[in-house]
């Protein structure tokens, strides 16, 4: 089996490279960075008769922080999309039997849900605050459906919360939301701020998937043969923001009093993910440690702030 992943550079892509790699699969990495722009039609069908994938794993993605996608919200939709439709197109044209495995984050999930159920996944609009990517990703599943009716072409999609762990982004505006919270401490410790102030009310409650957990989910779902309707990855368990600006200010070690800047939006009140569906088709899945997860993302960026 033939594996390419595209956006192999990226936070989760570059992750899921390397545990391929691991496993001794043959695998082909590609992104914007190594010369293959997946907004330009013509690239992306070359790259894919050229590497004959039989699974191409859609990591690449346009997003960043609630602020960055609101500031950026043409942009983020409409390139998610047009990479995407690309990618369906020129496997239509090279070969029809490829198949795609690609993530969604569950901020696609309406914006006044709690506990996200799949079942509910379409039944309301995205929040405001991440109204165009997360639409950009519900725009996606509707091209692997009609795909899939059309031509034939499989797709194995995934919802998951947002992702923290080491190796992501070091600027705080596009790096994912924990990520973040963690490089603006480490931040404010080596300037010797007297307090930390979290973005918003800090009583947003969140569901966090590791990394390794993130690659796990993503590795395991080449045994799926078709999923377009995607089930989560989640442990239906979540945290608050200020649970979290907690736990990095202990591992940390910053000293001052943290305090909140209710100008920035909260973006939905609670995100945890229903986890039914996925304990049922992955049985034997353990997920990270929480703390331990906080723990060796401090410690990465501890060398790089």
């Amino acid at each position: 089996m033939k594996i390419l992943v595209l956006g192999s550079t990226g936070f989760v892509g570059q992750n899921l490279y390397a545990r391929l790699l691991k496993d001794g699969c043959d695998v082909v990495g590609s992104s914007r960075s190594d010369g293959t722009d997946l907004l330009d039609y013509a690239q992306v069908k070359k790259l894919i008769e050229s590497v004959q994938p039989d699974v191409v794993y859609n990591m690449a993605t346009h997003g960043g922080s609630m602020m960055y996608v609101r500031e950026f919200a043409a942009d983020v939709y409409s390139d998610n999309v047009e990479m995407a439709l690309n990618v369906y197109k020129a496997i239509k044209e090279v070969n029809t039997r490829i198949k795609v495995i690609q993530p969604f984050s569950n901020c696609s999930y309406p914006g006044d849900s709690s506990v996200q159920h799949e079942e509910e996944w379409l039944n309301g609009q995205v929040h405001d605050s991440v109204f165009s990517f997360g639409n950009s990703k519900r725009a996606i599943y509707y091209f692997s459906q009609c795909y899939y009716n059309q031509y034939g072409i499989r797709t194995v999609n995934l919802l998951l919360p947002n992702t923290y762990g080491p190796g992501d982004s070091c600027d705080p505006k596009k790096t994912h939301a924990l990520n973040g919270m963690i490089i603006r401490m480490l931040t404010a410790k080596k300037s010797g701020d007297e307090k930390f102030v979290v973005w918003g009310t800090g009583s947003p409650i969140r569901e966090w998937a590791y990394i390794d957990d993130f690659v796990e989910a993503l590795v395991r779902a080449i045994e799926i043969d078709h999923m377009e309707y995607p089930i989560n990855v989640g442990q239906q368990k979540g945290y608050s923001i200020i649970d979290s600006a907690k736990m990095i200010k202990d591992t940390c070690g910053f000293k001052g009093p943290i305090e909140f800047d209710t100008k920035f939006p909260d973006g939905d009140p609670v995100k945890i993910l229903s986890s039914e569906k996925f304990s049922e088709l992955f049985q034997d899945f353990e997920f990270f440690d929480h703390k331990l997860g906080i723990l060796n993302t401090v410690e990465y960026y501890k060398e790089r702030i």
